[in-house]
Parts: structure tokens; sequence; C-alpha cells
């Protein structure tokens, strides 16, 4: 270590994610060679992009290109590249800091890990490839100079605690990482080795991967570099030509990922606008996928020069969970994000992206049932975002048949052209409840006459299945109505005999429903008569314009100044309970008696409905007296 170089702690993570990086997450150590490449093509792709505003930046003719080149006396490997390279401070923090705010979670995942395929996914997520290099070095050295800079810096580390960043001497732009490659790691100094590795994992890198020729790989003479991958771009390629194991291993570079996915799309478009692209469908989701800070989106390129990496404009968010990369032939190549918003021809590719996403996921459904069940676990809830947000009917429409729901039939998820399939005679709506569990709604009371006429129930858990559902309003010429809902009507061709009847009982349980009314008046906002309940004597139902009660605590929890939405009571004139409360009222109106049973019956509506009661103390100390008064009477 020479005098200027100083010595430097790694940040604490990134001293854990080395650790764990080299003792106890790979497998496939030969991975390591993808991600350095990966990392150089994505450098040369930055400077490609800042030169079209910062032209200064790079000499006429000059030629993109990543070397790899191992001399195996000095046991070195080396990945070089002409890049946008990095300044000392980029070193140190690239290189020294995971700047990630998500990092603590990355490490308790890392370390809750219990498989390869789940802690190799999560390297790709976080964006630590980098120390992969560490697999198969015991020392790497990093020499660098930014573009525009005439100051090179080298950055050392033997994977332990520190490193060191120097001054160094560089003759251009650009990044040599230096791998100083254990003993028994010496076959990644070999070249057909190499060539192999980048032929699997990096021939469709869009620019060209160089290596010494055959002739010249004797590292004492000065070498001849020849390219060796294609580079030829996978999405203007004929997919006839293209295998499955190709996509994948593209897939793999350009998620960052170490599972093939699920499906792909490969289409292009030709007419008023051109372009191709190439959708992928993850195996897994994100770390971040519910991250509203975090960017998502697609690559672009505009006549294959990279452009931008997460271009949100392409997708909508209920899709944020695709990989792909779309490349237009009409898009200035100087075009910026503000640009891409208000542009016809995105707006165009925009929907071409949705039509073969939705493609994508309706041919993984009905070919590949299972898979799309996977599908559906790790990425339902953000496509049944596309209920509430997608503009187009048709749109909704196609994304309403792919979701699926719980559902008091079985306990398989089903779909809306199922559920509509075993509707029963006479039934006229699809009928859904909201709740935080299934067990909780199967026993709710505001199922009670839904059941007592064998009518299905969605049962709705997730906590955007309320915005989505009122998003989509009706399916199949069906509308979607909630059982907790005030407006709740199941006998539409009641016959007179029994309308007047309900009429005068609930005339006969006014003067109960105006008591209740009176104890309750500062809890809810109406009390009446149900034509719901059966088996439970109360329960409480949204009014019309609210939202469900955990749903309202979760929005409470952003805005505790939000007000509190006043619900109804209803009250069921058939129970026991309710009819002897009825006799006592009559009896004595002013009972304290009567007024501790309605405060109990509205306690136990709150705890039916799977809310917490206002006042745990007097709910306990109301249910001992009147246990207690029941016991001596």
């Amino acid at each position: 270590m020479s005098e200027a170089a100083k010595q430097r702690p790694f940040q604490a993570e990134v001293s854990q994610v080395l650790r764990l990086v080299v003792n106890s997450l790979y497998s496939n150590k030969e991975i390591f060679l993808r991600e350095l490449v990966s990392n150089a093509s994505d450098a040369l792709d930055k400077l490609r992009f800042e030169s079209l505003s910062h032209p200064e930046l790079l000499k006429e003719g000059t030629e993109f290109r990543i070397r790899i080149s191992a001399d195996p006396d000095k046991k070195t490997l080396t990945i070089s590249d002409n890049g946008m390279g990095m300044t000392e401070e980029e070193l140190e923090k690239n290189l020294g800091t995971i700047a990630h705010s998500g990092t603590r979670e990355f490490l308790d995942k890392l370390q809750a890990a219990k498989d390869q395929a789940s802690g190799m996914q999560l390297i790709g997520q976080f964006g630590v490839g980098f120390y992969s290099a560490f697999l198969v070095a015991n020392k790497v050295e990093v020499v660098s100079r930014a573009a525009g800079s005439e100051q090179a810096f080298l950055w050392t580390s033997e994977a332990k605690e520190s490193y060191t960043i120097e001054p160094a001497e560089r003759e251009e732009h650009g990044t040599d990482v230096i791998l100083h490659v254990a003993d028994e790691h010496a076959e990644f100094l070999q070249g057909y080795r190499l060539r192999d590795l980048v032929t699997r994992y990096s021939d469709y890198i869009g620019h060209a991967i160089e290596m010494p020729t055959r002739e010249t790989e004797d590292p004492k003479k000065e070498p001849e570099f020849e390219r060796v991958n294609r580079a030829n771009a996978l999405w203007q390629r004929n997919p006839k030509e293209i295998d499955a194991e190709v996509y994948d291993e593209f897939y793999k570079h350009l998620g960052h990922d170490w599972e093939a996915p699920v499906a792909h799309r490969h289409f292009k478009v030709e007419g008023t606008q051109m372009f191709a692209g190439l959708l992928f469908l993850p195996k897994r989701p994100p770390f971040d996928m519910f991250d509203r800070s975090s960017k998502h989106g697609v690559r672009l390129y505009v006549k294959r020069v990279f452009i931008m990496d997460n271009c949100e404009d392409l997708i909508p968010p209920y899709l944020r969970f695709l990989k792909g990369v779309i490349d237009s032939e009409d898009l200035p190549l100087n075009v910026s994000r503000e640009m891409l918003q208000d542009n016809r021809v995105v707006r165009t590719i925009k929907k071409q992206v949705v039509n073969n996403a939705l493609t994508m996921i309706e041919e993984l459904c009905s070919e590949k049932p299972e898979e799309f069940k996977t599908f559906w676990e790790s990425f339902g809830a953000v496509l049944k975002e596309g209920l509430h947000y997608a503009q187009d009917d048709a749109e909704k429409q196609r994304i309403a048949k792919l979701v699926r729901f719980e559902s008091t039939a079985g306990s398989e998820m089903t779909s809306l052209e199922q559920y509509v399939g075993r509707m029963k005679e006479g039934q006229k709506a699809i009928y859904y409840a909201t709740g935080t569990s299934r067990a909780l709604l199967e026993s709710s009371p505001h199922l009670e006459s839904l059941r007592k006429r064998d009518f299905e129930v969605l049962l709705l858990t997730d906590p955007v299945d309320p915005f989505a559902v009122a998003g989509l309003n009706e399916f199949d010429g069906k509308n979607l109505v909630s059982a907790m809902e005030s407006n709740l009507e199941l006998d539409e061709t009641e016959d007179e005999e029994t309308k007047q009847a309900r009429e005068e009982q609930g005339k006969a349980v006014q003067p109960l429903v105006d008591r209740f009314k009176s104890v309750l008046d500062d809890k809810v906002g109406e009390v009446r008569a149900s034509s719901r309940l059966t088996d439970s004597p109360v329960c409480l139902v949204i009014p019309e314009g609210g939202v469900a009660p955990h749903i309202e605590e979760m929005l409470r929890a952003h805005n505790p100044n939000m007000p509190r939405t006043k619900r109804i009571l209803e009250v069921n004139p058939n129970h026991p309970v309710i009819e002897r409360l009825k006799k006592d009222n009559d009896a004595d109106g002013g009972s304290e008696r009567v007024s501790e049973w309605i405060s109990l019956l509205y306690d136990q509506a709150l705890i039916a409905e799977g809310s917490p009661v206002e006042d745990p103390a007097g709910f306990a100390r109301r249910l001992g007296h009147l246990m207690q008064q029941a016991a001596t009477t």
C-alpha cells in the first residue's frame, strides 16, 4: 500500500454482505463474470447516453468495448471497459457502501434465506453483483477514471473489514476490474473457459466483448483482441430462430436474476410507429414491489441506443413487476423523461406493451394453470390494482378475467367467470365481503341472508381489494355488490304480504330502535331494523360512500386527523335477545339494564367485524354484570 493510500472501513452492512457472498450464498461461482460484464455494459450505456447532452465527454470515433484478459502467471483476470468510469467519491459510494434504504431488510432476508435460489435472487434485486467477484478472487483491484477527468484512482480490497483508495494512472476513461484469482479457481484463467462463459451468459450484450486471439494468448506477447460475442440485439432477431434457453439467459442478464422467467413475450410492431419489444414475467417479486419511491419499468432503447433503465412511462403501475426491453425507431435519441410524459409515440407504445403483457399473462393462465397460480401468488395483488387504475374498459375486463379471489364455494381461488357460472337461479349480482381474514369473513353476520339463499360470496382480504372492485363495478353484465353495504337488497320480487309483514315488524320494534339511537348516538349514524340478519342480533353496515372499517384504520394510520365514519347498526327483530329487549323496553323505557345490553350488543357487532372494542374495560364490566344478573334470576 502506497503512502497516498488511505485505509477506509467498509460500511458495516457491506462487510456482512461480503461474508455472506463469499461463504454461503453462491453454489454457481461462474456467474461472477456475467455480473462484472453486465456492470461494464451499464457503464458504456451510461457514457453513450451522457454524451448525447455532453459531447465533450466522448472523443470522436471512440468504439465502445469490453475486454476480458487473463494472466495465468500473475493469476489475474481483468475485465476492462472504456465507459463512464468513476471518481474517487463514486468509488467510495458504489463499492464501499450500499447506498440503499433497504440495506437492513436486504441483510435480514439474506440471513433468512433457506435455499440457494432465494438467496441468489436477492443479490440481483439489491444490485450488489460487484461483490460476486470475491467468489473467485482473494483480492480485487478497481482502476477507474471518470469521463471528463484526467485523474484515475485505484480501489483495493481483500474482502475483509476495509479497503483503500489511492491515485492511479489510466490512459483513457473507463474501468479495469482486476481479480487476483484464488488457486482453487484457476480454471477461470483459461481462455476457453472464459469464452464459454461469455457465450453462455453475455452473448447478447449490446457492446463488443473482446478477448485475446487464441494465437496471442501468451501473456508475454502484446495481445491482439477479437470479438467473442455476437452483440446482436436479441429483440431485433426473428423469434423463430431463438430457443427458450437463449431467452432465459438474456432475462437473467437483463433482470440480474438467478431464476428463469415464468413467461416471455417477443413482439414487433410495424406501421405508423415501429418498435420491437421483449417482455418477461419474473418468477418471484422484487423486495421493493410495494415501495412507491422505487422505480419500476422496462429498459428503453432508440434505434438500439440505450436511453434509460426503468422507463415507467411505458408500463402502467399495475404491471410494474414486468422486466423487458422496448426499442423504438421513432423516438428522438435525445428523448428525456419529461418529453416521454407527453408524447404521442409513447402513448402508442404503451398501449401495445399493455396489450402484449396481458396476452402473455392470459396465455400463461390458459396453457399453464399451475404456473399461473404461482404467478398469482407473487403478483396478483399488484395486477388487481389495474381494476381501479386502468382507463380503458376493455383493458379492465381483460384484467377482470385474470383476477382470482377466495370464495365461500371452496378452498381454491376462483375467477369471476367461474363465479358467474355457479350463480343460483334468481341471483342477480356477484356478492363479496371485505375483511382482514377468511376466517373472520366466513363467520360474519353480514353473510347470513346470503348463506340462507345458498349464494356464493367472494372473500376479499387484500388491502387493495375494496378499491379494485369499486373500479370494476360489473362483470359479464352482473353488478358487484358488497354484502356489507347499507343498501343490500336481496328480495327484489318480495310479495305484498311478506313486505307488509316486514313493515309491521319494523314498526313494532321501532321504540327499541329509538332507544338504540339514544344510547349509541355518538357512535353510529343510524339504527334500523334488519332484513339481512338471520342468526345474529345486530351488525354494523357501511353507509353509502363509506369504506370498510379495516381500510379506514389503514388510511388513518397515514392520516390520524381523518374523521371516523359513523356506520349503521342493524337490529334483527326476530332474534330472541332483541325480542326480550323489546319487552323490557316496552315495560320500562328508561331501564339501565336495557342500556347496558345495547352497549354490549354494539361491542359484539364491533368484535364480529374484526374491529377493536372502543372501551375494553367497560365491555368486560358490562358483560360481567349482565352475566351475574342472569345467574341470579
